[in-house]
């Protein structure tokens, strides 16, 4: 019995110890906007299971797709407040908080890949530093496929669609609704349907897989490759909760951030080819833009270019140099 007081003590401490790793294990929720579909969830649930299987289960990250978890404009408050750990967004909803978040929704700035790529390196730095004083550390980024028009009919000229209903779903796409002589009007992903079978809009610029993914055939019927900007979304961590990680938990994060990132890129092309096929193949009518559509939009950029440095010039300027030269 005196041997078995004794080895009492020392064994509820192994199994203390052999508790602490399950104890110390973080439960971390990742609200995203889109549904599981989109290109940018597929890589968000191969982020957290990259990094569940690499930290041994240490950090374990429940993503929360389509809006379930909270609304889309709620999840950078989200996650600078530490109500959630981490979480996507499109980059063009925080432009209110600083003009540097637009930089990829302004028409014809950017309208290939290559140039994205270009314009995202130019404001990667001045992006960090405004996300850090929010509290957040960036992790990685998904393009969408190029922004184009879609309608409810044929589209030659901006006074085919003057006086409509625009969706808008951030700043930019506000302005860029006003210059266009239409009615921005803000509805979400998951609204879209409803709000054209409603009549709330009669329009938008958005990227084919939005369309694909939502099944536009059975509210519109024409969708004009106009290709104005290649928008990315963000995943952005929470400072203090990153911070309080171990330096290898840290390190699997970035990894699988990293690897994120690279796919995101690698794969949007073939993505943008296969949801206008989509769009194409259930009857939506696919075309090119007319030349004065083109010129009309191409005007509109250039002023949208002009106002938004003027938004913050001394931030700004720097980054159309360093994307320009």
């Amino acid at each position: 019995m005196k041997l078995l007081k004794n080895l009492l003590p020392a064994m509820a401490v192994s199994l203390a110890a052999l508790s602490v790793p399950s104890a110390l294990a973080a439960q971390w929720h990742m609200p995203t906007p889109y549904g599981d579909a989109n290109l940018p969830t597929k890589i968000a649930y191969d982020f957290a299971e990259q990094i569940k299987e690499s930290t041994d289960g240490e950090v374990d990250i429940k993503v929360h797709s389509g809006a379930s978890l909270m609304k889309h404009p709620e999840i950078p408050r989200a996650v600078r407040t530490g109500q959630v750990q981490l979480g996507e967004v499109f980059i063009g909803i925080m432009g209110n908080t600083h003009p540097i978040f637009k930089h990829d929704n302004i028409p014809f700035l950017a309208t290939d890949y290559e140039q994205a790529q270009k314009l995202w390196e130019a404001a990667k730095p001045e992006i960090e530093k405004q996300l850090s004083k929010e509290g957040m550390i960036l992790l990685y980024t998904v393009p969408w496929p190029a922004q184009s028009l879609y309608t409810k009919k044929p589209v030659n000229s901006l006074a085919d669609i003057k006086g409509t209903k625009m969706r808008a779903y951030s700043p930019s796409t506000s302005r860029l609704a006003d210059l266009m002589d239409t009615t921005p009007t803000t509805v979400q992903v998951p609204d879209i349907p409803q709000a054209f079978s409603t009549g709330i809009i009669d329009a938008m610029v958005t990227s084919p897989s939005t369309g694909a993914n939502g099944q536009a055939w059975d509210y519109l019927s024409h969708f004009t490759e106009i290709k104005a900007w290649i928008p990315k979304n963000f995943v952005v961590v929470n400072k203090r909760a990153f911070k309080r990680l171990d330096k290898d938990a840290q390190k699997a994060i970035l990894d699988a951030a990293a690897a994120a990132e690279a796919r995101g890129w690698a794969e949007v092309l073939d993505q943008e080819a296969k949801d206008t096929k989509t769009l194409a193949d259930n009857g939506i009518v696919v075309s090119k833009p007319s030349e004065q559509l083109l010129n009309e939009l191409q005007a509109i950029g250039v002023t949208m270019t002009e106002e938004w440095e003027a938004e913050n010039s001394q931030a700004l300027a720097p980054v159309l140099k360093a994307y320009k030269n």
